[in-house]
């Protein structure tokens, strides 16, 4: 049997995939553990579940870059440089010496490593190890700075210097992208989302969602819930509900004023005096919940996009930043969505698109025919069934 060292970055919807995934080749008999930043990690993964901390803390300039900029939001190319100098190059030159120390540790036969956690791509490249990527956002799949071609080449540059720090030979450095494994890339989405049937590489593998039972799934007051009126959930995410007070208003207002039930994530004091038939709670058990819902106003986030289109639900879109306006444009194209603008949205454009999902039947069956090509795709087997190819290969 082999074994496999997950590489994940501090983000948990990068790191909520990877679960069910390792839940697969560990029943497979195979030996799996995590490495990553134990302040966001440890907590998600399984009971009994092997981690390795990349450091003893968390770098307290990224964490403070990283808040601020969750607080201000910020959109556009200006985002994006902000996204990679202040969180993915600093967060992969971290995290590199615990990836060495992890690999030493734990010994794996291949790395299963983060579009995001480039320290993961770097170890494997100098050492030899064959290592595929867990893509858990459809955005770059499309790349996103191809009509940007400056700010591709500056992104380049920078992976690069990455690589070449760790040890990595600067020829081979600049001739690969280590967000994308040459061996094999396990893309948590289908390929018609995402591009034209045959864009891609043989070694490109669509296994759809990675969804499974949550090890640490919060509580939930299941009697709150009314049988005879619709629910929705409204999210965004676990990182940009910092910036969403003006939208959370705006949610609760429009729902508030409709016949549903809905279900608003964020923190007590973004929403203080919600409507009767609208619920503000910090956390929720969002799987569980979306067999219960009938549709869902979000961010755009992969995780939440995947697990809610898995459910065979319709989606508003209010997309904030980052891949969010790219795979918000993936859900729209495939019918299963509206969109409305994060920013700008009111009280009667949430009301109306909210309407539109719940009662024009067209969203609903474009989000049932994603929800059976997901289940087509195979899930984690698939994922485990590539990555076992990959070793035998």
């Amino acid at each position: 049997m082999a074994r496999f060292l997950f590489v994940v970055p501090p983000l948990v919807g990068h790191t909520n995939p990877t679960l069910a995934l390792g839940r697969e080749l560990a029943d497979r008999g195979h030996a799996v553990a995590w490495t990553g930043h134990a302040e966001v990690i440890a907590d998600l993964l399984p009971p009994g579940a092997r981690f390795l901390p990349v450091a003893d803390d968390f770098p307290m300039d990224v964490a403070d870059a990283m808040e601020a900029r969750n607080v201000k939001g910020g959109a556009g190319m200006a985002g994006f440089r902000s996204l990679w100098e202040e969180f993915v190059l600093p967060i992969a030159r971290h995290m590199r010496p615990g990836v060495e120390a992890a690999v030493d540790a734990f010994g794996p036969d291949a790395l299963i490593v983060d579009e995001h956690a480039l320290a993961g791509a770097a170890v494997a490249e100098r050492r030899g190890l064959p290592w595929a990527t867990s893509a858990t956002t459809s955005a770059d799949l499309v790349d996103p700075l191809l009509f940007v071609p400056k700010v591709g080449e500056w992104l380049r540059g920078q992976m690069a210097q990455v690589l070449v720090e760790a040890g990595v030979a600067e020829d081979r450095a600049r001739g690969i992208d280590p967000r994308f494994s040459p061996h094999l890339v396990l893309a948590f989405t289908i390929a018609d989302l995402v591009g034209p049937p045959g864009s891609f590489p043989d070694h490109y593998a669509f296994v759809g969602p990675s969804l499974g039972e949550r090890p640490h799934a919060p509580a939930f007051d299941w009697d709150w819930l009314d049988a005879t009126r619709p629910l929705v959930l409204v999210t965004l995410g676990t990182v940009n509900w910092r910036s969403g007070s003006r939208f959370f208003g705006v949610a609760a207002e429009a729902l508030g004023a409709m016949d549903v039930q809905a279900i608003i994530v964020a923190p007590h004091n973004l929403v203080p005096d919600p409507p009767a038939n609208v619920l503000v709670t910090p956390d929720i058990p969002q799987l569980d919940l979306l067999r219960r819902a009938s549709a869902v106003v979000c961010h755009g986030g992969h995780n939440t996009v995947c697990e809610t289109l898995a459910a065979g639900l319709p989606l508003v879109l209010a997309a904030v930043r980052d891949d969010q306006p790219i795979i918000a444009d993936q859900v729209e194209r495939a019918g299963a969505g509206v969109r409305i603008r994060f920013a700008r949205a009111t009280v009667p454009m949430l009301h109306a698109a909210v309407e539109t999902v719940l009662h024009q039947p067209d969203h609903r069956k474009a989000a049932e025919r994603v929800q059976a090509a997901f289940a087509a795709a195979g899930g984690p087997p698939a994922a485990a069934n590539r990555l076992e190819q990959l070793l035998a290969a």
